[in-house]
């Protein structure tokens, strides 16, 4: 894998996105934007593929083209000034619009995903209730309605899961102690676990129990391995991703031996762990003892 001088691409590939979506809700051709900004279409395409850095400046124009809001603008020029950074985290709060979440546009580009959480259940396979209890925890003074819209918006993202096309091949690794939390009532967790069972179908979940003793996912906590689709002569679109999520701002690692040292991680957890139909039989079980509480 190819690692340019300025570190992570991801910041480049996630503007490239948004300014390729905005594009084309404005109904502009590649050739009729370049027109209008007096650029090359080669310089459109590397930019709207990822391919290269950006000016702040240079975004503001396009928005303008484009019709975008101040908001999406601002944040915009924002992620650009990332865009040169050699490693890169983002942190930036409630200052992001409505629909501006650069984890989730990974999310949707992704066919393969592979997910250790060793805390809470992971949010592509929450249940609303469960969400809301814990974005209430994590915001407690805000309003309720805010609080309702960010659960839907949490189990919404859960859709790439059932598309009729290209949906991802997710493996999930849970520690055990997921499972016995409390998050919310009894009901909320029994019914999220039953939830979890239920996805069982779909994809492939294994828990981690306690009795495995050290792994390496107790050394590296919760994280997603994210890959993309493959070009017709198998080459990568795009470079696999590691997304680590902090508490004051989420981490990106695209670089080779970062990405290699998480897939030995969770290589090692996936074995560490029950086998499917073990762990379905646990998360039943668990599930049950919630109902009886």
């Amino acid at each position: 894998m190819a690692e340019g001088p300025t570190g992570s691409t991801v910041p480049r590939r996630q503007l490239g996105r948004y300014l390729r979506d905005l594009r084309n809700r404005s109904r502009l051709t590649v050739r009729a934007a370049a027109r209008q900004l007096e650029w090359s279409e080669a310089k459109m395409w590397r930019i709207e593929t990822g391919q290269t850095s950006l000016r702040s400046l240079d975004v503001e124009a396009m928005c303008k083209v484009y019709g975008a809001p101040a908001d999406l603008t601002e944040a915009l020029m924002g992620l650009a000034k990332e865009t040169k950074a050699r490693g890169w985290w983002h942190s930036y709060g409630d200052v992001i619009p409505e629909g501006f979440d650069l984890y989730i546009g990974l999310e949707e580009a992704a066919s393969q995903i592979d997910w250790y959480e060793s805390e809470l259940i992971p949010g592509l396979l929450q249940t609303e209730d469960y969400a809301r209890t814990i974005i209430r925890a994590d915001n407690p003074d805000e309003a309720e309605d805010e609080i309702e819209r960010r659960a839907r918006l949490r189990t919404a993202r859960q859709v790439i899961l059932t598309r009729a096309t290209e949906a991802p091949t997710l493996r999930v690794a849970l520690s055990e102690a997921v499972l016995r939390r409390p998050v919310g009532t009894p009901a909320v967790m029994a019914t999220q676990l039953l939830h979890l069972v239920e996805a069982s179908g779909l994809i492939q979940i294994r828990v981690v129990p306690f009795t495995a003793g050290l792994h390496l996912g107790v050394m590296s906590g919760p994280f997603t391995i994210l890959r993309f689709p493959r070009n017709p002569d198998g080459s990568e679109t795009e470079p696999p991703t590691v997304y680590a999520d902090g508490y004051t701002g989420d981490l990106y690692l695209d670089k080779s031996r970062e990405v290699e040292r998480y897939d030995k991680a969770f290589s090692n957890i996936w074995e560490t762990a029950l086998n499917e139909q073990a762990s379905k039989d646990l998360i039943s079980e668990v599930a049950g003892s919630y109902g009886k509480l």
